[in-house]
C-alpha cells in the first residue's frame, strides 16, 4: 500500500489529510503529587512555556522549553508525565470514581494507568495487565514514580485471565493497533490492509474478554490511535451485533464516528463515538468509544 492509497481512503471518509500533520508535545500533571497551577508555575520558573489543553482536565501543551523536561527534578519525582493530548482523553472518557474497581487491559507503559489512579485519588482498585515483561517493567516504574498505591500489576494475557467472582465497574481497553502516521514517520511504508484486518481481529478477541470481565451496566472505554475503520467503527458494529451494549455520546474535539463506511451502513449509535482527525484536532489520529454493557 502507498501513502496515496491511504490519503485517498481518508478523503473518501470525508477528510482531506496531507499526511504531514503533526501533534503538539504535551504533558499531564500528576495531581497525586501537585496541582496543575503549581506545576505550571514551577515549569515557567525554569524557563518552560506551557498552555492548557482545553479538552482534558490536567494537560498542558509544551510551547517552548530550552531543556529536557524528562530529565527535570519535577518529572523524576512524578509531578508530571509526558503524554500526548489525545492519549490523555481516554481516561477522561472512562470517568472513574474513587470507589470503582477498574481494569486496564493493555496497560504498559502506564501513562493512562497513572492518570486513572490520580482521578481516583489513589482509592478504589485498579488491576493493570500487560502481556510483555519488558513493557511491564516500564509500567511498574511509572506507577512507582507517580506514587500510585491502588494498583495491582499482572504480566499476563487478559484474554485468558479470570478474577473469580470479581467483575469490573470500568474497563479501559486501549487496544494494540496499527497506529497512525502522525506519530510514526515511516507509517505509510509499513502498513497494508491485510495487517490492519489482522489487528482488527486481535482487537475483537480483546473485546470479547472485556465483555466477559465487565459487570452489567459497567462501562468499557475502547480506544485506538488508528484511523482505520476496520479497527474502530467496524469493530464497534461487530460488538453491537454480538452483545447487548449501548454507545454513550462522547463530547470533545474532532468528529462523530463514521456510520456509513466502506459500503456498509452501521448502527446509528456508533456516531456517539469520537474520532480525532489530525487536521481537526492537531493531535495524533485517535478513536474513542464509551460502551455500556446491558
Amino acid at each position: 500500500m502507498s501513502k496515496d492509497f491511504f490519503l485517498k481512503r481518508y478523503k473518501e471518509f470525508g477528510h482531506a489529510l496531507k499526511g504531514t500533520e503533526k501533534t503538539r508535545r504535551a504533558l499531564r500533571v500528576n495531581t497525586l503529587k501537585i496541582s496543575a497551577e503549581e506545576i505550571k508555575k514551577k515549569l515557567e520558573k525554569l524557563g518552560a512555556k506551557v498552555s492548557k489543553i482545553d479538552f482534558v482536565k490536567n494537560g498542558f501543551y509544551i510551547e517552548k522549553t530550552d531543556f529536557s523536561l524528562g530529565a527535570s527534578f519535577e518529572y523524576l519525582f512524578g509531578m508530571f508525565s509526558m503524554q500526548e493530548a489525545a492519549a490523555q482523553f481516554a481516561a477522561e472518557v472512562l470517568d472513574v470514581s474513587s470507589s470503582d474497581i477498574v481494569l486496564d487491559m493493555c496497560a504498559a507503559p502506564g501513562g493512562k494507568t497513572c492518570q486513572i489512579a490520580a482521578m481516583m485519588e489513589n482509592k478504589g482498585a485498579i488491576v493493570a495487565v500487560d502481556l510483555k515483561r519488558d513493557r511491564v517493567y516500564a509500567l511498574e516504574n511509572n506507577l512507582e514514580r507517580c506514587g500510585v498505591v491502588n494498583c495491582a500489576v499482572y504480566c499476563d494475557d487478559t484474554k485468558k485471565m479470570s478474577f473469580g467472582d470479581v467483575l469490573f465497574d470500568r474497563i479501559l481497553l486501549d487496544a494494540p493497533c496499527s497506529g497512525n502516521y502522525v506519530t510514526d514517520y515511516d507509517w505509510f511504508k509499513k502498513r497494508d490492509i491485510e495487517g490492519i484486518k489482522f489487528n482488527a481481529q486481535k482487537q475483537r478477541e480483546l473485546l470479547m474478554a472485556a465483555m466477559r470481565l465487565l459487570k452489567k451496566d459497567g462501562i468499557l472505554v475502547y480506544t485506538t490511535c488508528s484511523l482505520e475503520p476496520e479497527e474502530n467503527e467496524l469493530n464497534m458494529q461487530w460488538l453491537s451485533e454480538n452483545y447487548k451494549v449501548r454507545f454513550e455520546k462522547i463530547n470533545g474535539p474532532g468528529s462523530a464516528a463514521l456510520i456509513s463506511v466502506l459500503g456498509q451502513e452501521l448502527d446509528k449509535q456508533i456516531a456517539n463515538c469520537r474520532r480525532f482527525w489530525p487536521n481537526e484536532t492537531h493531535t495524533q489520529g485517535f478513536f474513542a468509544a464509551k460502551i455500556v454493557k446491558q
